[in-house]
């Protein structure tokens, strides 16, 4: 047999090299979740500049003659945007016009103090969205709990090392026993999580309403007002780092604790295990052998117990001179947008309860600089919807498509060529 000569032979089929290493890596982390996050951030802050600049009356009147000088409506939109941003960090960060350090840093202690009750009630918004249920109960869970709190502990007069955790645990438990109601329900009947949440929150700050405005129940002896007794002096949790940082106190430390308890759990443990796997799918995990009935309830006391500990941190760090049913101060729903910035992840929601917190507490230097308070909730609104958007942030910042995005984009096409045939 004679050999085909090589001229003959037919071609290889071309293969494409593989990318590098480095590369592939590269675009691993493009895709993540955590850069979108940070963008949409980014991209918030970018539109919340645009808003000042727009709002503000120097550049207003500077582009009253933007033909004949437009330096001057660029200067003004940078004096405006730099010196809002400027008073935002010198009120969550560090305040650089202090006369010392000490002085200067308790603009992120107050930030700390401010974030602990979000992170804590976000906390609970995410152990029930994992679960695939949708908690907005948060609210009835912090009045309620800090009721029942106040209710079995308030009138005991006990040594510190013995009041400041019933008082905490008694917060928390009671914050679990009214989401916990909702869990039966949801576990017994089928009733949908959001309506009972709902309808719960209002029961609460009704029900709180009236003990708070009812004497020998809540109401504070000797007075008309609707307001409780002052927390005891052996409730009130102690200051982290001194008396010259009066925001951050214990509260924090057990915040810090519970995302530990809460990564452990979702993450690490078997409870966990079965509950992720219910929010992934609950017919798939009721036929694995799972009582998707029980993972339900035991959710929702978890996210009470968290949205317990919120309150707890409130009337015992921040409100100690006595509370009414407005306790929550809108922590309960600020948890949602925390828990979704947080991508229901334990690390992830303390991070978004800290960038809320900060804004949170730059606002005040914010509206000295003359920009309303209610830019902060402008700028969470956008954060919230960027993050919501992810396939938007990587088109603006020409990040490599996700997966996801792809994988949905061939269902859609799928289905078009289904339709037509």
């Amino acid at each position: 047999m004679t050999e085909t000569s090589p001229a003959l032979q037919a071609p290889q089929p071309h293969t494409a090299a593989p990318a590098p290493v480095a590369n592939r890596v590269l675009r691993d982390i493009l895709r993540g979740g955590a850069v979108t996050t940070v963008l949409a951030v980014l991209l918030a802050l970018v539109v919340g500049g645009v808003l000042i600049a727009l709002t503000d009356e120097d550049v207003q009147a500077a582009a009253g003659y933007f033909v004949a000088r437009p330096g001057d409506t660029l200067s003004a939109i940078w004096a405006a945007v730099s010196s809002g941003y400027e008073a935002l960090f010198r009120g969550a960060i560090y305040n650089t016009r202090a006369d010392d350090f000490v002085t200067g840093i308790r603009s992120l202690t107050n930030s700390l103090g401010a974030a602990a009750p979000l992170i804590a009630a976000g906390l609970g918004v995410a152990v029930a969205f994992r679960v695939g249920l949708f908690n907005i109960g948060a609210q009835g869970q912090i009045v309620f709990g800090a009721a029942f709190t106040a209710l079995l502990t308030f009138r005991l007069d006990l040594p510190m090392a013995v009041q400041l955790p019933v008082t905490l645990l008694g917060g928390i438990i009671g914050g679990a026993i009214w989401a916990g109601i909702a869990g039966v329900l949801k576990a017994r009947t089928g009733a949908h999580e959001v309506i009972l949440t709902i309808m719960l929150n209002y029961v609460a700050v009704l029900f709180v309403e009236w003990m708070v405005s009812t004497q020998g129940v809540l109401q504070k002896a000797g007075t008309t007002q609707p307001i409780t007794d002052a927390t005891p002096a052996g409730a009130v949790f102690p200051e982290l780092l001194g008396p010259r940082f009066p925001n951050l106190d214990l509260g924090f430390l057990f915040v810090v604790l519970a995302t530990v308890f809460v990564w452990w759990l979702l993450e690490h443990s078997s409870l966990g295990l079965r509950m992720r796997a219910v929010g992934e799918n609950p017919h798939a995990a009721k036929a694995a052998g799972i009582s998707v009935p029980r993972i339900y309830i035991y959710a929702m006391l978890f996210a009470g117990g968290l949205a317990g500990l919120a309150g707890m941190n409130q009337i015992q760090g921040a409100v100690t001179t006595g509370f009414n049913s407005h306790i929550d101060a809108g922590f309960g729903f600020d948890a949602i947008t925390v828990a979704l910035l947080g991508r229901s992840r334990a690390w992830g929601t303390f991070a978004a309860g800290l960038l809320f917190g900060a804004l949170k507490a730059g606002a005040y230097q914010m509206q000295a600089a003359g920009i309303p308070v209610d830019f902060v909730l402008v700028v969470q609104a956008l954060v919230v919807l960027f993050v919501a958007a992810p396939p938007l942030v990587r088109t603006i910042f020409f990040l490599p498509k996700d997966d996801a995005d792809k994988s949905a984009k061939a269902r859609a096409k799928a289905a078009r060529k289904a339709v037509a045939q």
